[in-house]
């Protein structure tokens, strides 16, 4: 089984191409998990700024914008970049996603800045979260003896869904602080800790919140979604990063998710990443759709033209 660090590692292929491999371990059902895959992605932008771009001196990811146009799978993956804004404060670039014979699955803008060196007003405006989540203890977290969280090892269909067992996820005791929203604190399983490049990856795993509808309000839930595997894939990830984690990493991250609405198959998420000091990391935003595990399995269908699969 792959680690984390070796599951997003790219390696280039020229000045502007890259190459990964996605394993069977970091999906979603058949499909990698679209976290990790937004992980790949900051691995692939910081190679090319490490290297290609290294002279810009902007090692630092600030933004990611990602559309996932069809369903990634797994196997070797190429990632082209295209520098589109070399600028003093920050430098864009477009990647593209292509896998099998040429069929891309993803494009995004990548924005990368030097934290270190940023200059500029700075105010404090008092904002927090709201309603406050529960105390924790990090060394009570690690025995799993916290007065307020616990760890959540129940998550539906979680051989499904390969890509979140990789992490320990702690849920309150009490239960969540409202229907719509999840409040977690999380770990890798393996001792790996969270670098930059990981933010990606904690944006996008949690315990789903229709689950929760199926769990504490059913009556809710259409009859025929009531029972049986969902799949929640992401159209549009958004992720802009506000603290640089140390190059070591951290071992806890705390993350809230909350959903505006749910509605016809597809659904708004706003994540909040904090560190185990309270600090905001990292804001995301996401468009999911809510489909049948069966449109995750299913057999790719050939679009005639570019041999392109549909969602």
């Amino acid at each position: 089984m792959s680690s984390f660090i070796e599951a997003t590692q790219v390696k280039a292929i020229g000045s502007h191409s890259y190459s990964g491999f996605f394993p069977e371990e970091w999906c979603i059902g058949s499909v990698p998990h679209g976290g990790y895959v937004t992980s790949c992605i900051q691995a692939t932008a910081s190679l090319h700024f490490s290297t290609t771009l290294k002279a810009q001196a902007q090692p630092h990811v600030m933004t990611v914008y990602l559309t996932f146009l069809r369903r990634t799978s797994t196997g070797p993956a190429t990632f082209t970049v295209k520098d589109v804004k070399l600028g003093r404060q920050t430098s864009t670039i477009h990647i593209s996603l292509t896998q099998g014979s040429g069929r891309e699955e993803l494009v995004g803008y990548v924005t990368h800045t030097n934290m270190a060196t940023e200059t500029g007003i700075s105010l404090n405006t008092g904002w927090s979260l709201l309603p406050a989540p529960y105390p924790a203890k990090i060394p009570r977290l690690r025995t799993n003896h916290d007065e307020h969280w616990r760890n959540y090892s129940e998550m539906p269909f979680l051989k499904f869904r390969k890509a979140s067992a990789q992490i320990d996820i702690f849920i309150p005791r009490a239960g969540q602080l409202g229907l719509s929203m999840v409040d977690e604190w999380i770990r890798f399983k393996n001792g790996q800790k969270f670098t930059p490049d990981s933010l990606g990856y904690v944006a996008d795993s949690f315990p789903q919140i229709v689950e929760s509808f199926r769990e504490h309000a059913q009556d809710s839930i259409p009859w025929q979604h009531r029972k049986g595997r969902l799949w929640y894939p992401t159209v549009i990830l958004n992720l802009e990063i506000k603290k640089v984690l140390p190059p070591a990493g951290v071992e806890w991250l705390f993350v809230r998710v909350r959903a505006k609405q749910i509605k016809n198959g597809r659904m708004d998420l706003e994540v909040v990443i904090l560190d185990d000091v309270g600090e905001l990391v990292a804001l995301s935003q996401h468009v999911c759709l809510i489909v049948g595990a069966d449109r995750n399995l299913a057999k790719r269908r050939e679009v005639a033209g570019n041999g392109d699969s549909k969602l």
